[in-house]
């Protein structure tokens, strides 16, 4: 498989359980506020990185599902920064597949992009340095979220969402390889 198909197949795979959660739970998430997004990546970034150190664990859900579940929290987060109405706590299933298919389309235009110029090179990398780069696009997150949302230099927080979407797309990949350990 190429790695666009690798990569679709991960993001139908992701999808299918954030749209059988929405069936069941609604759009419960609607309540989160981005810094409630970034808190919830870094527990499974940080669940992740203690199961690698310790290299044991006591919870059921592996790696891999820790890998999906940030990737879905990703684009919870950048549907959130989308729809600005608080109120708006429901929203019709058709509606958020759309979204949810819109910020995957970018997240793979982005990788591709980027896998054109840096020649698959997260393909020689370790499965701790996604999560140490997710957990630093977590922390990029939070600084923009204390600097009111201003950057001097550097991309806003949907950039760091969409970076957070391909490392964990990359990490899932290499995991369906069995190049990483799920």
């Amino acid at each position: 498989m190429t790695t666009e198909q690798q990569y679709n197949e991960v993001i139908r795979s992701s999808k299918q359980v954030f749209m059988q959660k929405t069936r069941d739970y609604g759009t419960s998430w609607r309540v989160y506020r981005t810094i409630s997004v970034a808190d919830q990546l870094y527990i499974k970034a940080r669940r992740i990185r203690t199961i690698q150190e310790k290299g044991r664990q006591q919870v059921n859900d592996d790696v891999f599902s820790e890998f999906s579940g940030i990737l879905n929290y990703s684009i919870i987060g950048l549907i959130q920064l989308d729809i600005n109405d608080d109120e708006l706590e429901e929203l019709p299933v058709e509606q958020v597949e759309r979204l949810y298919d819109e910020k995957a389309a970018t997240a793979r235009r982005l990788m591709m992009n980027k896998n054109h110029d840096y020649g698959e090179a997260w393909r020689e990398m370790s499965q701790e340095s996604y999560v140490d780069l997710i957990l630093a696009k977590v922390l990029r997150i939070k600084q923009i979220l204390q600097n009111k949302g201003q950057t001097l230099v550097s991309e806003g927080i949907d950039a760091n969402y969409y970076d957070i979407i391909n490392y964990a797309v990359f990490g899932l990949i290499l995991i369906g390889e069995g190049v990483h350990s799920s």
